[in-house]
């Protein structure tokens, strides 16, 4: 195991949460864990990566093969993960398939009851798993101690709560003298795709109401961000939830994903990432062939979102909303707004103004207070949105802020991390890449619009289809624009206002299939109706 160096630990406060700290040794997998929540604890650095184990049948699992996973604002390996196959899947599927017979038999309220366990330890550990999800991400720790973490704990309350209200339905009919109810059955073992630009807040989207209709769960984060599914799993174990209900699977989508969504023991696989990445995956086609019975989502795939500024918007409110609608998580959020269409007779003042606040968004350490903004997830990720930059370049647009960071700036152990700086274009035509292609980055680009029809047309005219924002005093207006956007979500007067009643997910190539309290209660069921003579 990994030596520790530095200063006495502080926060020991936290220490009351956890199971004591083992000492340390070279062959205990579940040690790392501690290791991790011990360094997370003090501030300290570890003198080698912590490794990661999988977790199968309620047991860390080490891993013969690893893959490096680098921490986004130093460039640094700071973490091994494993590189899982066919047969980690295989043993995950295993467990999850024996553990489905005695977790589908509880009540809804006895899995509630586990749910609820699990919400009140994570919630517990809030910070740490707030700094281990920024220094696994590059997302500024303030984000991820107030969005991230506390929307885990709601994701695993609201479906808690939500589900056993949902799950039966019942009619009576004198006429015929019958009384007809349904059932809401499990379908058996999920698989659980997730991506890692939220990493543990959409994979606890997926697993709640999966485990609260009655499934099992074999889950694959994503091989970049595994550190805090990795801490899940001693949250799982300390809430003493049944063997083998949840497992963890880490590994690359070729391999590890790949294995999951063939499995034949898995009749149901939720996905989120990019569409690119769906694209590469083997989804079944023939419908003659075993995997006829799986059904999938695709959900948040990708996604070219628009803002749309009206004459009569108000401006103040637009600007601050569209800062975190463009640049909020290094503008890598599905929903993030990568194209702004600005009327006409506002679209010089608007420009000016938006190019001002992008210039003082501050970059910097996602563990500094003052950083609205920390890396790109990753180097290659970067190459990627800066050559977008590139293009717009190519395409006669023109960069009038960004995206070049002043390293000399950086403390000298961040000098090496994924940074950039907000990135604003104008100039583009609608065919242009930066404006069809998802770039997933804080690049948007600004254009012009004149009429109604004009920029409805102009928003529709993408692969794509998650969301957009209206901005608008005429309501009515808001309305009937929002009818005509072919957008999965439509918010007017704001953005990122999420209620997990509400479906969610895209259309076109940003997705297959809705998530929410009902739509969720539908994926992860099949429904049986019985009839019985009165």
């Amino acid at each position: 195991m990994a030596a520790l160096k530095g200063a006495a630990p502080r926060r020991a406060h936290h220490l009351l949460h956890l199971t004591a700290l083992p000492s340390l040794c070279v062959s205990c997998a579940a040690c790392s864990v501690s290791t991790l929540i011990h360094c997370l604890l003090s501030d300290m650095d570890m003198d080698e990566p912590v490794m990661i184990s999988n977790f199968i049948g309620g047991e860390m699992v080490p891993c013969p093969h690893h893959l490096d996973s680098h921490e986004p604002s130093t460039g640094r390996v700071w973490a091994k993960v494993p590189d899982s196959g066919q047969a980690e899947v295989d043993a995950a599927v295993s467990a999850a398939h024996a553990a489905f017979e005695g977790w589908s038999s509880k009540s809804a309220q006895t899995r509630a009851n586990h749910l609820l366990r699990i919400a009140d330890i994570l919630e517990s550990r809030l910070e740490l798993f707030a700094e281990a999800e920024s220094r696994d991400q590059g997302k500024p720790v303030w984000l991820a101690r107030t969005l991230d973490i506390p929307r885990c704990v709601h994701n695993l309350r609201h479906f808690a709560h939500a589900i056993p209200h949902h799950l039966n339905k019942s009619s009576v009919n004198p006429e015929v003298g019958v009384v007809n109810y349904t059932l809401r059955e499990p379908q058996g073992v999920a698989g659980l795709i997730s991506p890692w630009n939220l990493p543990l807040y959409l994979l606890t989207f997926k697993l709640a109401p999966a485990l609260m209709c009655g499934n099992t769960v074999v889950a694959k984060p994503s091989e970049m961000t595994s550190v805090t599914a990795y801490m899940f799993c001693k949250v799982l174990q300390d809430a003493d939830l049944p063997a083998g209900v949840v497992n963890m699977v880490f590994g690359r989508g070729p391999s590890a994903g790949q294995a999951l969504i063939t499995h034949p023991q898995v009749p149901l696989v939720s996905f989120t990432g990019s569409t690119a990445t769906a694209d590469t995956l083997p989804w079944p086609q023939h419908p003659c062939s075993r995997s006829c019975l799986l059904r999938f989502v695709h959900e948040a795939m990708g996604g070219k979102n628009a803002a749309v500024l009206f004459d009569d918007c108000e401006m103040d409110s637009c600007l601050d909303t569209l800062k975190r609608s463009c640049f909020v998580n290094s503008g890598q959020v599905c929903l993030c707004t990568s194209r702004i269409f600005v009327h006409q007779s506002v679209f010089k003042e608007f420009l000016e103004r938006f190019v001002s606040v992008a210039r003082e968004v501050k970059v910097g350490p996602p563990s500094k207070k003052e950083s609205f903004m920390g890396p790109l997830n990753s180097k290659p990720h970067l190459a990627k949105v800066l050559k977008y930059i590139t293009y717009a370049v190519e395409d006669g647009g023109e960069v009038l802020c960004g995206p070049e960071v002043d390293r000399s700036d950086l403390p000298a152990l961040n000098k090496e991390g994924y940074f950039m700086r907000p990135t604003v274009i104008t100039g583009l035509s609608d065919k242009s890449r930066c404006i069809q292609e998802e770039i997933f980055g804080p690049v948007t680009c600004v254009l012009p619009f004149e009429t109604e029809e004009e920029v409805i047309h102009r928003v529709n005219d993408t692969p794509y289809g998650l969301c957009a924002s209206v901005f608008t005093s005429n309501l009515a207006r808001g309305h009937r624009v929002a009818h005509k956007l072919k957008v999965g979500t439509v918010w007017t007067n704001c953005w990122l206002v999420r209620d997990l009643d509400m479906p969610f997910g895209g259309v076109k190539s940003s997705g297959l299939g809705r998530e929410s309290t009902q739509d969720s209660l539908e994926f992860y069921t099949e429904a049986k109706t019985v009839c019985t003579k009165i």
